[in-house]
């Protein structure tokens, strides 16, 4: 069986509302195993024999969307995977999220492209620095997210793919509690 993380767009998030135990069920229902979830934002952890991460992103978008009524983007990580994309932060302070700076991890569904990448700089706003790390966006802000002018939304536009974002902390919490080592492959 392969350990996937899934990261779910659009949960809990614009009065949208989907309670941690509905979604755990209905993955169970779907035929996934070990089916957890962790902090309301639409982390899914769960177990299946299929090793085509693709696949199963695109199958979990659309049972979801026929479930909710809306798109859900979903991008999948393994453990391995996330503890590569942690050992690859090009911000390597180990302080915690403070008042003064914070650091979001944006999931992509595939590396962006020269076109994307003209977007992601554009989308930079004072004290925000944003990089590209294969399938990631690493977005520091050097002061509080609410007062950067930052717009996820406005990312996404720009770089013409969906994307999530999770907060360093919410990251690294999931690497602890489904550990598994990096494989030593640059994200």
């Amino acid at each position: 069986m392969q350990q996937y993380i899934a990261f779910l767009r659009a949960i809990n998030v614009g009065g949208r509302t989907v309670k941690m135990d509905f979604l755990r069920k209905h993955f169970e229902e779907s035929g996934f195993s070990s089916v957890e979830t962790m902090i309301a934002s639409g982390n899914v952890i769960f177990e299946t024999d299929s090793r085509d991460a693709e696949a199963l992103e695109r199958r979990i978008e659309r049972d979801l969307q026929q479930l909710l009524g809306y798109a859900v983007a979903t991008f999948i990580r393994t453990p391995s995977e996330l503890a590569n994309i942690l050992a690859n932060n090009p911000f390597t302070f180990d302080a915690p999220d403070s008042e003064e700076s914070s650091l979001y991890i944006a999931f992509l569904p595939a590396a962006p492209g020269a076109e994307a990448m003209e977007g992601i700089l554009a989308s930079r706003t004072m004290g925000t620095e944003l990089l590209v790390r294969d399938r990631e966006i690493f977005c520091l802000f050097r002061k509080k997210m609410t007062e950067s002018g930052f717009s996820g939304a406005r990312l996404e536009n720009a770089i013409g793919m969906p994307m999530t974002m999770r907060n360093i902390n919410t990251v690294r919490k999931l690497a602890v509690r489904y550990a598994a080592p990096p494989t030593g492959e640059t994200q």
